[in-house]
């Protein structure tokens, strides 16, 4: 049987979430196909040379652990681990630079600039937003006025903020994909209750539109989160590409729904563990 590390933050305290449950809901149905060992982020050097696959989950944002994640990524690259998600993907898992950079190359993002030299293709906005790139449940945001993005963007000299206009949007919808295959999509009817989400069933539209940004990243394997929010015109826009542990909000779905995902989740494990 092979062995998994399975990688989470069980105490994380997730506004609206609860980690622990997901992951051990996840981790009750995997026994029955591998030999599981669950550790928190900070410990995966003591466990790492065990496993077959290493699986990253519930972990929490990596600002909480940067220096032990990016001490990991280079072992995992000099010893050539097998890790789910793989670690070619260009969304979060590498902080939010793809962001800007989607948004130069005409992609239907959140318009963002993390350079003063950009100031002018920002909109006129009533408020702005200024987040850091390794930034996650809204650590580090802040709300600016106009007149404040140029001293700000300028304080950042290693480029480490983004800057977004204020959306006031009708929803965020997400849209949960395991390798290049979707999954389920769920929204949060009341944009001010983020994690009281529903069951969506998306368009054709939708989808073209969610799978655009997972064909840009072109994952080799793992589970992939795409963001996005409707503006108040019925446009979709990108919010962002989670792809390194992405919440699945499992317990949220109805019963055959969060069964298939699990399947196809162990299918996916199996595929990894062959690569």
């Amino acid at each position: 049987m092979n062995t998994i590390l399975f990688v989470t933050d069980l105490y994380y305290p997730a506004k609206g979430r609860k980690y622990y449950k997901e992951d051990l809901f996840l981790t009750s149905q995997l026994r029955e196909s591998f030999a599981l060992t669950i550790c928190h982020p900070k410990d995966i050097h003591a466990f790492e040379h065990h496993a077959d696959l290493i699986v990253i989950r519930n972990a929490g944002p990596v600002a909480n652990f940067k220096d032990e994640y990016l001490s990991f990524r280079e072992r995992a690259a000099a010893n050539r681990y097998n890790i789910y998600n793989s670690l070619d993907g260009k969304g979060d898992m590498n902080g939010k630079d793809y962001l800007p950079e989607l948004a130069k190359a005409g992609y239907p993002v959140i318009p963002t600039i993390d350079d003063v030299q950009w100031l002018e293709i920002l909109p006129e906005a009533e408020a702005y937003i200024s987040k850091p790139k390794d930034g996650a449940d809204s650590i580090g945001l802040e709300r600016i006025s106009r007149k404040d993005l140029a001293s700000k963007l300028s304080a950042s000299v290693d480029r480490s903020i983004l800057i977004q206009p204020f959306i006031d949007f009708e929803y965020e919808v997400s849209f949960y994909f395991i390798d290049h295959e979707f999954q389920y999509a769920l929204y949060a009817p009341d944009k001010e209750k983020r994690w009281r989400l529903a069951e969506y069933v998306p368009t054709a539209e939708d989808l073209k539109f969610a799978n655009r940004f997972i064909e840009w990243n072109n994952l080799a394997w793992g589970i992939q989160r795409v963001d996005a929010c409707r503006t108040k015109q019925g446009e979709l826009l990108l919010v962002e590409l989670e792809d390194l542990n992405p919440y699945l909000s499992l317990l949220e779905l109805r019963p055959d729904v969060r069964q298939r995902f699990v399947e196809q989740f162990r299918r996916s494990l199996q595929t990894a563990l062959q690569a």
